[in-house]
């Protein structure tokens, strides 16, 4: 479902940081595995209100409760805030490698940084942000 260019690349960089956990967070699905298969859907955050984000995000927390250590594992957020706002309060070690950088320079980034070493502790929260 998610073939654009920089979804490519963002995965790519997900995966050259050889993390325990890769995770996609769909508008519509909440916490995804790289191997889920998904219908196209056209739900995104942007154009939910903050009660629907805050409800989205609790469901997000529950399931990475579940799959991850949020005070121990350190995440890694490759796209925008609508995605993140809410999430990143509830984790303890969390990054943002690419924040404020338009679509364009976040392609740049990716290419600079694909061989990136990460430690092994590290959940990588990867997620398609609506055009």
């Amino acid at each position: 479902m998610y073939t654009s260019p920089l979804f490519q690349k963002m995965m790519a960089y997900a995966q050259s940081l050889k993390p325990k956990s890769i995770f996609i967070l769909s508008a519509q699905h909440g916490l995804l595995s790289t191997d889920t298969v998904i219908d196209p859907y056209g739900q995104c955050l942007k154009n939910m209100n903050s009660a629907e984000r805050h409800r989205w995000a609790q469901g997000v927390i529950s399931e990475l409760r579940k799959r991850c250590d949020l005070d121990a594992d350190n995440f890694v957020f490759l796209a925008g805030m609508p995605y993140r706002e809410n999430l990143m309060p509830h984790l303890k070690h969390c990054e943002v490698p690419m924040e404020g950088l338009a679509f364009g320079k976040q392609l740049q980034w990716l290419e600079r940084h694909l061989q990136r070493p990460m430690p092994a502790n590290t959940s990588t929260i990867r997620f398609h942000v609506c055009p």
